[in-house]
Formats: C-alpha cells, structure tokens, sequence
C-alpha cells in the first residue's frame, strides 16, 4: 500500500483545507523554518494513531487544532486524512473492498477524536492495526524527525531490533500476536466469571429446589390445616345446632308451662269470681245464723228463768203438800188445788221440753250452714293449693324466680297455718256454737286467698318476663358467639398470611444472603463495599464496570489505592448530578466518582457529550454510558455489577420488609390469641346459663 493524498484542516497551522498529492517515486517538501514541514510529518503520524501529545510537541490533544492568531480566529475542530492505494489488496480483511482506502481522524475541542475508514467509523485499534499491516504507524522507525538518526544511533538492541522487525514487515504479527494475547487473556476472564455465574446459579437453584420443597411442603400442611379446620367447624356448627335445639326444647316446655299457668290462673281468677258471688250469701246466712242464735240464746235465757220459777214454784207446792196432809181435812179444798197447779206444771214442762227440742234444731241447722261454709273454704284452699304447686313448679325450673316461690312457699304455709287456726276454731265452734267467730275467720281465710291468688298472678307474670328476658339473653349470647367466631376466623386467616409473608420474606433473603456470602467469600473486591441509591445500580456497573471486581488495597494485582482529592479537576457540565452523590463507596474511588455525571435521558447525554474534560463521562439510571472520548455503551446491556448491586439493595429492602412482616405478624397473632380467648369465654358462659336453666 502506497500514500496517494494527504488531506489536512484545521491542523496546527493547516488552518485552511490543505491537499497534499504524493506522486510515485520520491517526494521532498522543502521551505523556511515555520512553514509547517514538522506538522505535516505529524499530521502523518496522527493519523496513524499516535496517542501521546508529548509525541506530537503539545501539552494535551487539543493542542493539534489550531489556536488561532491576530487575524484568524482558533477552530474547535481539526481533521486530517489520507489516501492509500489498495489494488494489492494487502489491508487486512475487513478494508480489502476497496482499491482505495480513505483513512480520517478527526478531533473535537474537549470531546476527544474519532477514526473512520472509507467513512465507517472504527477503533483506534483497528486503524494501527491497518498500518501495522503495512510495516508502518504512528511510531514507525521510517518517520524520522529531529534527533531520531543519533536516537538510532545510540538506540538499545531492543529497540534496534523492532526497526529490524518493521522492516522485515512483521510488526503487524506482533500486534496482532499482542490483541490475540489480550484477548485470550479477556476470554480467560470471561471464563472465569461465567464460572462465577455458573456457581451462582447452582446456589440459587438449590436454593429454589429447597425453597420449592418447602413450599410444597407449606401447601400440604395448609390443606391438612384447611381440612382439619373445616372439620372442627363442622363438628362445633353440629354441637351449635344440637344446642339451640335442646334450648329451643326447653323453650318450648317453658312456653307450653306458662300456658298451663295462664290456664290455672284464668281457673283461680274464675274460681276467685265464684267465691266473691258466693260471698254475699254467705254473709247473709252467718247474719241469719247470728240473729237465729242470738233469739235462740234469748229463748234459752227465758226458759233457764222460767225453769228455776217452775222449781221454785213446786217447792213451794210440795212444802204446801206437806202442810195440807197434816191438815187434809182442812185442806181438802186446796187439794184439788195443787193437782191442777201440778197439772198446769207438767204442760209447762212438757213446753218447757219441747222448746229445749226446737233450740236443738236451730243449733243443728246452724251447724249445717257452718259445715257448708267450710265446705266452700275447703274448696277455695284446694284451688289455691293446686295453683301454688303449678306456679312453684314453675318457679322451679326458672333459677330467677327462686325468691318469689320462696315467698309462696311461706305464705301458703301462713294459709296452711291458718287452715289449721280455722279448723282449730271450727272444732271450738262445735263446742262452743260460736258462729259468729267461724264467719269472722272465713272472711279473713277469703282474704288470704285474694291475696295469694294476687301474688300468684304476679309470679305468673315475672315467670313469663324471665323466660322472655332468657330467650333475648340466649338470642344476644349466640350473635355473640357468631360475632365472636367470625372474628376469630378473620384473626386466623391475618394470622396466615403474615406468615407466609413473613416465610416468603425469609426464604428470599436466605437464597440472597447465600448468593452474596458466596460471591465475597471467592474474593473481597470492592464491589462487595460499594452501595447505590436504589434506580442507581445501573448506573454504577455501566461507569465502573469490570473495575469494581479490583480489589481494594492489598497487594493483590488489581487493585484500587486510596489517593489525595485531585487538585483542579474539572467540574462537570451544568446540570448534571455527580454520581458520587447517589453513591456509597470507599475513598480510594472519589476521585474516579467525582468525575462520572448521571443525566436523565440520552438525548440530554448526546446534547452534554460535546462539553465533557478528559476522563468524564456520563452515565444513566438505565446502564447507559457516553465517555468524553466518544466511547458509547447502549442503554440494558447486562452487567453483573449492577446486577449483584440490585441483589444487596434487594437484600436491605427484604430486611425491612421482613420487620414489618414480623410486626405485623406478632400482632395479628395477639390479636388472634385475644379472639380465641373472647370465643371460649362466650362458650363457657353460654354453658353456665344452659346450666342455669336446667337448674
């Protein structure tokens, strides 16, 4: 290959469009010092690839545009170019379709420069390689500059020996050699970490394999819990039903009782009603007894009067007798006499007699109406002591009206007491015909019985409230229990699901912890001591990339050394957040972070490029990169930096999480316990008043 063309602009004091055309054979440039000889030879070597500005006499790359003078302003960009003759076809195999080869650099003010060939944009490496190929470069023993024969000269045999080599034409072997070299030992690499990532994966997967028996595991045990509980619902839903319909029973049986009581009270009430009509007969027939035998008392004193006359009277007449039959002649006449006043006598006698039988009669028939009036006692005390025994049967399976059948007990035992008063005073009555007392004591025992009938109205009453006030009481209690349940099954089903939560939270931090535990225990770089703000781990692998797997200090062969802060660094451009702001790092990487920015998008990257200093870069939240010398790296290309990074920010976040999960989960379990607690304590009570009832 042969230079046919040398296109400058812009370069050192090439500041017009410059062609210089190079003809077969020798061709010399000959003028005055300053006329740009040197920079045309350099211009050569630039574009070859040359990457040191000491080479090309300049303080920094910047420095080949052109400054500008007092009548030409200074140019941002500089491009210089040169076409080469390829009918040979001996460039390497990727430019061998062209007969010609046009290659350019151009270079950008503070944005570095870029290589083309044939107008497609390449690496530098690819345009030294193209002239390695061709026995040449930028540092080539055929460019001789100023000094270079005397550097010869005295130049070691190493460096005697690469002129040899570039003029035996195989330099390019060499470089060749060098990138097949490097890039083995980058394969090599490649290896090794896939290796890692391989380890990794085996990890997660028994990790997965153990977290899916245990899942599997969880879901048999939670079927075995469903069923189970769905049974002991089932048989509590059973004991419920054969519980409200024993108390629906009882229900019932207290219903069907204070029907039967209603029924004896409307009979008492009814009864009750008889004896009051009855009342006011009785009353007239004791007013009659009473009159009856106030006369026969009154007969009975005239004839005790008239009985003692009668005695009186026939001593006299016997005294009488006495002195006639001493004197019957003289008293013959008073004889016939005395035996009609004895005659006169025993007819008053015989009345006498009969009005003794006739006050036997009165006393018999008052007798009969006595006997008739506790007849109607007897009767009204039976219905009262039928009615008793019903209420305080009653009472008695109602624990609530104890009190009152106590009460009943008492007052019937006073109406027995009473009964006994009664019978005691009609026995003296008997014996004494004392009427008049007995109707006395009848009205007092009628009395009593309006009163019991009265209360035992009232107990009927309260019996009927009580058994309302426990049918509620029953009602509120088993909407309780309901509540209650319904509660504890809600409680229960929290309760489970902060578990798993909190199972799931587990078993995701394990797999995590092993991951990481592993991936630091292989080696310590410092990628296991750098953090990013989470929506930053993108970021961070896509500017540090392969360097975070250096290691930090050490004698280790990569590594990373903690330097003071760099005095008069450039700042980046405005706007632009620095990434050391979302970055938690070491300080031997501040300087490297202090000069890589994070823009929202790629448009504001592209729009931001052109300002960037040497050694900045920009990066994105999506993996994004655009360096200052042009370098680009597409936004979502994998990176395991970044991808290890979203794993311990993962990891912090599950921790958190994992907390709350635990929090939340003590409390429902409280919360549970209080609610199986508030069940079984409405059970316990609604036991005590099933008990209760029955007693």
């Amino acid at each position: 290959m042969q230079f046919r063309k040398i296109r400058l602009t812009g370069f050192k004091s090439f500041v017009d469009p410059t062609e210089l055309i190079i003809e077969p054979g020798l061709t010399g440039i000959v003028g005055p010092n300053g006329c740009g000889k040197s920079n045309l030879v350099e211009a050569i070597r630039w574009v070859m690839g040359e990457t040191s500005a000491k080479q090309m006499r300049g303080g920094e790359m910047n420095d080949v545009i052109f400054g500008g003078t007092s009548n030409k302003p200074a140019r941002n960009i500089a491009e210089v170019g040169v076409m080469m003759d390829n009918s040979a076809r001996r460039a390497p195999v990727g430019f061998n379709d062209h007969l010609e080869l046009e290659i350019t650099r151009r270079i950008e003010r503070d944005k570095g420069s870029a290589y083309r060939v044939n107008g497609k944009e390449v690496r530098a490496r690819d345009v030294q390689l193209l002239f390695a190929d061709a026995s040449t470069g930028a540092r080539s023993p055929g460019l001789v500059s100023q000094g270079r024969i005397g550097a010869i000269i005295n130049a070691k045999p190493a460096d005697r020996r690469m002129l040899l080599e570039e003029a035996a034409g195989i330099i390019g072997l060499h470089s060749r050699r060098h990138e097949a070299e490097l890039r083995l030992r980058a394969a090599e690499g490649n290896l090794a970490r896939l290796d890692d990532v391989v380890k990794t994966m085996d990890a997660q997967l028994q990790g997965l394999k153990r977290q899916g028996k245990q899942a599997s595991r969880y879901r048999n045990l939670s079927d075995h819990i469903r069923r189970a509980e769905a049974i002991l619902l089932h048989l509590r839903w059973q004991k419920a039903q054969a519980e409200r319909a024993e108390v629906e029973a009882r229900l019932r049986e207290a219903e069907r009782a204070v029907a039967t009581l209603t029924t004896q009270v409307s009979e008492a009430t009814t009864l009750a009603g008889k004896t009051q009509e009855a009342l006011p007969g009785l009353r007239q027939a004791e007013a009659e007894a009473g009159a009856e035998f106030q006369h026969l008392t009154i007969a009975k004193t005239e004839l005790d009067a008239e009985e003692r006359r009668v005695v009186d009277a026939k001593a006299q007449a016997e005294q009488r007798l006495v002195q006639l039959d001493s004197d019957s002649a003289r008293e013959a006449a008073l004889a016939k006499d005395a035996g009609a006043a004895l005659d006169r006598l025993g007819s008053e006698a015989a009345g006498l007699e009969e009005a003794r039988a006739g006050e036997a009669d009165g006393l018999a028939e008052a007798q009969k109406r006595l006997d008739a009036a506790f007849a109607d006692a007897e009767e009204v005390e039976t219905a009262l002591n039928a009615l008793s025994q019903a209420i305080a049967g009653d009472e008695a399976r109602k624990t609530q009206q104890e009190r009152q059948v106590a009460n009943l007990e008492e007052r019937l035992a006073r109406l027995a007491r009473q009964a006994g008063e009664i019978e005691e005073q009609r026995r003296r009555l008997i014996a004494d015909s004392d009427i008049e007392g007995e109707a006395a004591s009848l009205r007092d025992t009628l009395t009593a019985a309006e009163s019991a009938l009265a209360e035992a109205r009232s107990a009927v009453e309260q019996a009927e409230a009580g058994v309302a006030s426990t049918q509620a009481a029953t009602a509120a209690l088993q909407a309780g229990i309901a509540r209650q349940q319904q509660v504890e099954r809600e409680a229960r089903t929290l309760r489970q699901q902060a578990e798993q939560t909190a199972g799931t939270l587990r078993a995701e931090i394990g797999g995590l912890r092993a991951v990481l535990t592993e991936k630091a225990g292989e080696k310590a770089p410092v990628l296991g001591q750098i953090s990013a703000r989470p929506g930053y781990e993108a970021a961070l692998g896509a500017a540090l990339g392969d360097d975070l797997e250096a290691a930090l200090g050490g004698a280790a062969p990569r590594r990373w050394e903690e330097l003071p802060p760099l005095e008069g660094a450039p700042a980046l451009p405005d706007g632009v957040e620095p990434l050391s702001a979302s970055v938690t790092a070491p300080p031997a990487l501040a300087r490297r972070l202090g000069q890589i920015g994070v823009v929202e998008s790629e448009a504001q990257a592209l729009a931001l490029r052109p300002a960037l200093k040497i050694g900045q870069r920009l990066v994105d939240r999506a993996g994004g990169l655009w360096r200052w010398d042009g370098f680009t790296v597409a936004a979502g290309a994998p990176s395991a930096a970044a991808a290890r990074l979203r794993q311990k920010n993962r990891l912090l976040a599950l921790e958190g999480e994992l907390a709350t999960a635990e929090a939340e989960q003590a409390r429902v379990t409280a919360l549970h316990a209080e609610a199986e607690k508030a069940v079984q304590a409405a059970q316990e009570q609604e036991r005590a008043s099933r008990a209760a009832e029955q007693t």
